[in-house]
C-alpha cells in the first residue's frame, strides 16, 4: 500500500515542481524586486495569459542572452504605445504607476525619451533598476520598438512559492513512502519465502498424564 501511494506522491511532487520551477535571479536589473541571488518562483503559462505589469522570464538570444532566461517586467504589450519624458512612463497616454522601481524614480535620469508602439504580438519590457538594466530601450536596432515576441515568455513570476515548496515537500514524502514501501515489499517476500520452505519439524506433542525423562 504504502509502495504505490509513495510513487504517486513523488510523481505528483515532480508535476508540481515543473508546473511552479524556482531560479536564482542573475544581475541587479529588477532590485530592488529582485535582489542577485534572489530566488525567484514562477509558473510557466500560455503567451495568451501575459498581462501589463507581469514580470517573466524570456528566452532573447537577439539581446545577446545566449543561456538561461531574462528577467523583465511587461510595461507595454501588442497594440500600447509606450512613452516617456524626464519624469515617467506612459502607456496611451496615462501616467504608468511604478511603485516597484528603485530610488522610486522611474527614468533615473537615463531612459531616454520613448515613443514606442507595441506591435500586435510583442512585449515592451523594461527592468525595474533602470539605472542598470539592459531592456526594449537598448534593443530598438534589433528589433521594432526594442520590442520582443510573446512567445519569448517561459514563466511569469508569482507572489508566493507555496506551489514549489509544496511540490517540492511532495516529492520528499513521496520518496520516503516509496523507500518504506519497498522494504515493506521485500521483507514481505522474504517471510513468505521462509514460511513456503518451512522451519524444522516440531517434536510429537506428550501424552497428558504421562512422566517425562
Amino acid at each position: 500500500m504504502l509502495l504505490p501511494l509513495g510513487v504517486l506522491l513523488l510523481a505528483g511532487g515532480l508535476l508540481l515542481r515543473s508546473a511552479y520551477p524556482g531560479h536564482r535571479v542573475p544581475g541587479d536589473s529588477m532590485r530592488p524586486t529582485y535582489e542577485h541571488g534572489d530566488m525567484l518562483y514562477a509558473e510557466r503559462i500560455e503567451p495568451s495569459e501575459v498581462r501589463r505589469g507581469d514580470v517573466v522570464l524570456v528566452s532573447v538570444p537577439e539581446w545577446g542572452v545566449r543561456e538561461g532566461l531574462a528577467v523583465k517586467r511587461v510595461i507595454g504589450v501588442g497594440g500600447d504605445r509606450v512613452t516617456s519624458d524626464d519624469r515617467r512612463v506612459y502607456v496611451n497616454g496615462e501616467p504608468l504607476s511604478e511603485p516597484y522601481v528603485a530610488g522610486g524614480d522611474p527614468v533615473d535620469g537615463t531612459l531616454p525619451d520613448l515613443d514606442v508602439r507595441v506591435p500586435e504580438g510583442r512585449l515592451f519590457l523594461l527592468g525595474d533598476n533602470r539605472g542598470n538594466s539592459l531592456d526594449s530601450r537598448f534593443h530598438q536596432d534589433a528589433s521594432p520598438g526594442g520590442t520582443v515576441p510573446v512567445t519569448a515568455v517561459r514563466e511569469r513570476a508569482v507572489d508566493s512559492p507555496a506551489g514549489s515548496l509544496a511540490a517540492g515537500a511532495g516529492a520528499g514524502l513521496g520518496v520516503v513512502l516509496a523507500l518504506i514501501g519497498c522494504g515493506l515489499a521485500v521483507a514481505g517476500r522474504l517471510t513468505g519465502r521462509a514460511a513456503r520452505r518451512g522451519g524444522p519439524p516440531l517434536p510429537p506433542p506428550v501424552p497428558y498424564g504421562v512422566p517425562v525423562g
